[in-house]
C-alpha cells in the first residue's frame, strides 16, 4: 500500500469530491483516508475518481460520512466508553453506518476513538509544565503519578463499556470484512491506554478488532514521561492495523510534517516500511501543500521498503510494562 493522505487536510476547502481528491493527487499521493469531516456531498466525487482508478481508499475515520443532523464532524460525537447508555448506543449505531460505508467504498479499516475517562483533565497541566522545562521537577513527578493512578482506577469502570460496544459491532465487521482499529490519543485520560489496548486485543484475539497507532500522539505521551513510544509500538505491532504519521515538536506540538519536528523516523522504519498496512500522513487543515509534499518525499526515502511482509507478524510477542 502506498502512503495515504487524510482528507481531513482539505475537505473543508471543497464542495466537490473530485476537486478534493485531485488536490491530493497533485502532491504525488495515490491513496486517501476519508476523514471524519467528509460530508455527504463529497462522496460522489470520491467514488467517481475511484471508479476511474485514480485513487485508492484504504481507511475511513469514524464517523464517516458526517452523520445526518450534525453540523460538524468530530471523532468523539459519541463514544464507546461513555457512562451514558444512550450515548454508547449512538456510538454503535453511527459506527455501524461507517462500517457499511467503508465496505461500500472498498476500505478495509475504520479508525475510531473510544472516549475518555470521566475525570478532571490533568494532562493539560503536565503539558504546560513540560513546555517550561519542568519534567524533571518533583512537582511534575507528583502530578504525573497522581494522574496515572487516578486514571487507571477510574478507567476500569469504563473499559467494559468499550468491550460491550465492540462485541455488538463484531457481526457487522465480520459480515463486511472490515476491521475497527482503536486509536491511541495524546492525553492520559483517553481510552484505552496502551496496557488496556493490549488487554482488549488479547481478549478478543480477532482480526476485526485491531489497534491504530498515531505516531504524533505516541510521541507526546513519551515526551510527557508517560510511556516508551517505540517499545509500546513493538508490543502492539501484532495487532497493528495502520498508522497516522506526523511529526512532533517537543513537548506536544504534533501534526507537524516530517522531518520538521524532533522525531527520528529512521527509528520507526520497521513499522513505517510495512506496505501491508495503511500509513496515513495527517497534517492540520492549515499545513502548506509544500510541507505535505515534502513529508511524502521524506517518508518514501526514509522508509523505503526492502520487501513486503509476506504474512502478518507473530502474535506471540512478550510484553513488558513501558
Amino acid at each position: 500500500m502506498d502512503i495515504s493522505l487524510t482528507t481531513r487536510w482539505n475537505a473543508s476547502r471543497h464542495s466537490d469530491g473530485r476537486a478534493m481528491v485531485d488536490e491530493i493527487l497533485e502532491l504525488g499521493f495515490t491513496a486517501v483516508e476519508l476523514g471524519y469531516d467528509t460530508r455527504r456531498d463529497l462522496v460522489e466525487g470520491v467514488k467517481a475518481r475511484q471508479a476511474e482508478g485514480a485513487v485508492q481508499v484504504y481507511t475511513v475515520h469514524n464517523f464517516c460520512p458526517v452523520p445526518m443532523g450534525v453540523s460538524k464532524g468530530h471523532p468523539e460525537l459519541f463514544t464507546f466508553g461513555d457512562f451514558d447508555r444512550d450515548v454508547r448506543d449512538l456510538a454503535v449505531k453511527h459506527t455501524r453506518a461507517t462500517i457499511e460505508f467503508a465496505a461500500e467504498i472498498g476500505a478495509k479499516v475504520v479508525v475510531s476513538h473510544s472516549g475518555n475517562v470521566k475525570m478532571t483533565r490533568r494532562t493539560k497541566t503536565l503539558k504546560e509544565m513540560a513546555r517550561t522545562g519542568q519534567t524533571g521537577s518533583r512537582r511534575y513527578q507528583k502530578e504525573a503519578t497522581k494522574l496515572i493512578n487516578d486514571r487507571d482506577k477510574l478507567g476500569r469502570k469504563q473499559i467494559p463499556f468499550v468491550e460491550q460496544c465492540l462485541e455488538q459491532l463484531l457481526p457487522d465487521l465480520e459480515r463486511h470484512g472490515i476491521a475497527i482499529a482503536l486509536e491511541n490519543l495524546p492525553t492520559w485520560e483517553a481510552l484505552p491506554t496502551e496496557v488496556e489496548m493490549l488487554k482488549l486485543c488479547r481478549k478478543f484475539e480477532h482480526p476485526q478488532i485491531r489497534y491504530w497507532h498515531d505516531m504524533g500522539h505516541g510521541q507526546i505521551r513519551e515526551n510527557l514521561g508517560l510511556i516508551n513510544h517505540h517499545r509500546w509500538l513493538e508490543n502492539l505491532e501484532p495487532y497493528l492495523a495502520g498508522m497516522h504519521v506526523h511529526d512532533c515538536i517537543r513537548p506536544d506540538r504534533d501534526h507537524t510534517m516530517p522531518p520538521l519536528g524532533d522525531m527520528d523516523f529512521t527509528r520507526y522504519k520497521d513499522f513505517g516500511s510495512r506496505t501491508d498496512i495503511p500509513r496515513v500522513i495527517e497534517p492540520t487543515t492549515k499545513t502548506p501543500a509544500s510541507e505535505v509534499r515534502g513529508a511524502l518525499e521524506f517518508l518514501n526515502e526514509c522508509w523505503a521498503a526492502e520487501a513486503e511482509h509476506s504474512s502478518p507478524p507473530s502474535t506471540t510477542n512478550s510484553t513488558t510494562q513501558a
